[in-house]
């Protein structure tokens, strides 16, 4: 005999959907087509969470926007692409393609699942510009209403699982691209600060490259940069002008 259980045992069978299918194709030819390999590092957020709290009310008052994690990402993003171009690269049968811009995908959820909205030459954008971008596709991710023009043509991806409360992931590259910044949960941990153990608000962040096209000097150089100018965020995305910067 097995078990005695009581209870609703039911199940149903329902049909993907035609995002989702396609999704999961994607996922599994990047799996089964890239050599990916993840890397992983801390960022101490201390800088951006004292010039959020500084400015969050002005900026949403000058520019009815909030002033969010995602701008200072996108720009730190966009900067080491720059210093490592070829994570902003990809391969097309045997040549490789180079881009000297930045068309950053960003995941977002929407009601029919993941959706991975294009910022198309991000690394022209202000602060105010990556805020208002990201709205304006979450919205329409929300509503329904992204377009397939929209959701491709992208040469790099950031996700944020740290919405959901993830502490880390390996994230899956969004094919044919050979990169993914992984976000995660900010949470105050015990860190070491010239020489003295402090609680610091600190997230950990993970780069899912393909090892074909992207060399560990290059995926771990490119992951350095992220954390350099997301701690020192005043100097190395803000040229020293944080109002200038933010059109204040």
């Amino acid at each position: 005999m097995g078990t005695p259980t009581g209870g609703n045992r039911g199940s149903e069978r329902t049909k993907l959907s035609m995002l989702r299918r396609k999704v999961a194709e994607r996922l599994v030819s990047a799996k089964n087509e890239t050599a990916m390999l993840t890397t992983f590092n801390e960022v101490d957020m201390t800088a951006i969470y004292a010039l959020r709290e500084q400015y969050k009310e002005e900026f949403k008052t000058k520019h009815g926007l909030g002033l969010g994690f995602m701008s200072f990402f996108t720009k730190a993003v966009t900067r080491a692409l720059q210093l490592y171009p070829d994570v902003n690269s990809m391969i097309d049968g045997q040549e490789k393609i180079s881009y000297n811009f930045c068309d950053i995908s960003v995941a977002v959820s929407g009601p029919k699942g993941l959706m991975v909205p294009v910022m198309r030459s991000a690394e022209t954008l202000s602060f105010r510009g990556v805020e208002a971008e990201i709205k304006r596709l979450a919205l329409r991710a929300r509503d329904g209403q992204i377009t397939v023009d929209e959701m491709t043509g992208g040469t790099f991806t950031i996700s944020n699982g740290g919405v959901f409360g993830s502490m880390l992931s390996t994230p899956i590259i969004n094919p044919p691209q050979s990169g993914i910044l992984g976000m995660h949960n900010v949470v105050e941990r015990a860190i070491v600060k010239n020489g003295q153990i402090v609680i610091a608000p600190v997230m950990y962040v993970a780069l899912s490259y393909d090892h074909r096209i992207i060399d560990g000097r290059e995926s771990v150089g490119f992951l350095v940069a992220v954390k350099e100018a997301l701690e020192k965020p005043e100097e190395l995305l803000m040229d020293g002008n944080v109002k200038r910067a933010l059109e204040l």
